[in-house]
This record gives structure tokens, sequence and C-alpha cells, in this order.
């Protein structure tokens, strides 16, 4: 083994890095950079020196993550974030409400979060932030809290005003926003990083699973699970709800790339009416949506434990109208079930068909009026199209729902 493959196994085994992510290219330049500035001219000279020295290899590992963010990206994922946040902060047992941001990059996205909380009108001892990251560097600027304008990239920067002080060219973070975040070192590969730890209502993992090897995102999710509370709120980035192997479903729409562990049905689902009979479904959905088709054909009957794996399958597959297809043939099958709906909502939302996708979540809550998601997807919708007033409403009917379903144990 040449040196250069071996540094890229130790990168491997230390943060989890798929080399061809980046490019064996990038790495190697990054490499010979550390190796200029340690005065090694000899690539498995400076392995060796990696192995012996942690303070060589955070140096290198520094170089090599890509750690870019800025201040809100993807406004809607903390505006949901945010509506969750404070439905759970409701209910007594839940309060603080315990977030984790990991990576934490140089502490834009941890700070965000903070921010959206603030603004929502938690008091900062109704929450409490952890973020983590393995970049020494990016963890000493988060605690400087200055930022350049290159971390402020949305249309919208009335949340600067709010926030933010003006130093020279440089927007200093409000001390207040600064002290509800706690920084530390800390690498989610270690197995015991999750050791003694309470679990975390809300935990945000964005653009890490998408630059690791399929073994280090195994450890990773692995980790996640024992991280996250059972009924709580997962956020990755765009491309990796896919990437996710176990029983995870969508949380609100798709737009906001958030999951929650699978509820399955009991295995004695109340036989509820079928959707032809005197009160049907269609009938009693207020704020009904356009007419959803009639399923194309005959279908097999199923569990509804069948029917959402298969869904989920042909979803993650980037099939989406089969996976709406399927649904519908096998709603006609199934008694009304409020699983089934949401996740044809979710289907249809991430299709891009608004209204069949609202007319969905409402059928939902017919069958389940306490499904906190759905309350929530309806109020981010609400958000999205401007009617605030109705975005507040469903709000409030998610932290109603949570504290029913918290009162019943």
């Amino acid at each position: 083994m040449n040196g250069f493959d071996d540094i890229e196994r130790q990168l491997r085994d230390w943060i989890g890095l798929d080399a061809a992510t980046v490019g064996m290219g990038a790495i190697e330049r990054a490499v010979r950079r550390r190796m200029q500035a340690a005065g090694i001219d000899d690539a498995a000279a400076f392995a060796r020196l990696l192995r012996a020295d942690t303070s060589a290899r955070d140096l290198l590992v520094e170089e090599v993550i890509v750690a870019e963010s800025w201040f809100f990206r993807d406004r809607q994922v903390f505006d949901f974030v945010a509506d969750f946040a404070v439905t759970r902060a409701a209910l007594p047992t839940r309060c603080p409400v315990r977030i984790l941001c990991a990576p934490a990059a140089a502490g834009e996205e941890p700070f965000s979060v903070a921010m959206s909380l603030l603004d929502a009108g938690l008091t900062t001892d109704q929450f409490v932030i952890d973020a983590i990251d393995v970049s020494h560097r990016g963890l000493e600027k988060a605690a400087a809290g200055r930022y350049s304008a290159n971390a402020f990239r949305n249309a919208d920067l009335g949340f600067r005003d709010r926030w933010f002080t003006m130093a020279g060219d440089q927007s200093v973070l409000s001390e207040r926003v600064r002290r509800t975040v706690r920084f530390e070192w800390a690498n989610l590969l270690d197995p015991g990083f999750a050791a003694g730890r309470m679990a975390y209502d809300i935990v945000f993992c964005r653009n890490l699973l998408i630059y690791l090897t399929d073994e280090s995102r195994r450890r990773v999710e692995s980790q996640l699970d024992r991280l996250l509370a059972v009924d709580g709120l997962l956020v990755l980035g765009a491309a990796e709800p896919p990437i996710m192997k176990g029983d995870w479903i969508p949380a609100g729409t798709a737009a906001v790339f958030a999951l929650r562990r699978g509820v399955h049905a009991a295995p004695e689902m109340p036989r509820l009416p079928r959707r032809s009979s005197p009160g049907t479904v269609r009938q009693a959905t207020p704020a009904p949506a356009a007419a959803m088709p009639a399923p194309p054909h005959p279908a097999t009957a199923c569990s509804l434990e069948d029917v959402l794996a298969e869904a989920d399958r042909l979803a993650n597959g980037g099939r989406l109208g089969e996976a709406i297809e399927f649904c519908e043939r096998q709603r006609g099958v199934l008694p009304p079930a409020p699983e089934l709906f949401f996740l044809m909502g979710m289907l249809h939302q991430a299709k891009g068909d608004s209204d069949r996708a609202e007319g969905c979540f409402h059928k939902t809550l017919y069958l389940d009026a306490d499904h906190q998601e759905a309350h929530l997807a309806l109020a981010l919708a609400a958000r999205q199209r401007g009617d605030l007033a109705m975005a507040e409403k469903y709000r409030q009917s998610a932290a109603r729902a949570a504290a029913r379903r918290e009162a019943s144990g």
C-alpha cells in the first residue's frame, strides 16, 4: 500500500469519509499541503506521523472536510422545526426541548435553530442546543460568533437586523443567541459519543451522510437512532432521507427533509367504514381538495404495514407516481387509515401537487385528530402560501394534539 492509499484509509476510519465524494485529487492536494507544513516529502512517512500524532491528524481533517454552511439554509426547514419545538415545549414533561446539531460547521446551523426558536416565542430556558463537530477551526469560529457576508445568502435578511450588530465588515451575533448553544469537539463515529446522554427531541444531521462510506452511514444511523427520542424529529439534508436504511417515515412536507420513526398499525385495527358507505372520509373531510383519481385497477389486499413499506420503497427509488398509484389501489381495499393518507400527502407534496397533498392531510386528521405531523404539515403549507393566521391555528392544534397524547401516556 502506498502512502496516499494508507492516508485515505485512515481518513475513512477516522471520519468515515468516502474519498469518491470529494475526489482523490482533492485529498492528495490536502495531504501535500499538510506534508509541506510539516516538512515531510514522503507520503508513507506522513502516514506514519498521522497514526502517531492526533494533532497532525486533526489538521489534515480540517483540510479535507467540507464545512461550508450559511444561516437559515433551506428556511422552510427551520420554520417547521420551530413549530415542532413550540408544540413540544408546551408539554411540561418535554421542556426544555433538547436539540443536537451534528455537524455544527462554524455555528451557522445551530445558531439558526436558536434564532428561529426565539423568534417563535420560546425563552432561553425552554430549549437546549448541543452542537458538535470534528473541526477545531470551525468550533473556534462558532465561539467567536463573527461572520462575513458569505454566511448570509438568503433573500430575507431580517434576522440579521434583529440578532447581529456590525463591526467593520463582520456581523457579530447577539450574546443572547450565543448563550443558547453548547459547542464541543466530538465525532459521531465514536461509539462512546451517545453513552450517557439524554435523548434529543430534535436531531440535525444535514449533509454529512452523503460524504460517508456505506459502513460509516450505517454506524452514524445507529448513533442517531440511539440519540433521538422515541417520538423525536430527525432532520437531514435534501439528498439524505433515501440513504437511511432503518424504520423511518417522513415528518412534514417533502421540502423539510425530516424523518421520524415508523409507526405501524396494530395487528387488530378497528374496522372503520369504507369510503363507499355513509359518513365516508371523502364526505367528512374539511376543505376538500381536487378529487382523487379512482384506483386504476383492482388491488390485492395487503396489510397496512406492507403497503406503507412498499410505497416507501417505490418513493425512495424515485418512483413517486408508482407509489401514489399503488396507494390509491390499496386504499380501496384497506380500511381507512391515517398512516396511509399521511404518506399519500407526503407523496403528492413531493410531486408538487399541493392541493391533493393538503386533501390527504385533512383526511388524516379526520381519522386521527391527534396526528401531530399532519397538523404541522398543514401549518407549513399555510405559511408557505402566506396565510399566517391559518398556520398559527394549525400549529396550536398540533400543540393540543401533542398534549392529549402526552396525557394519555
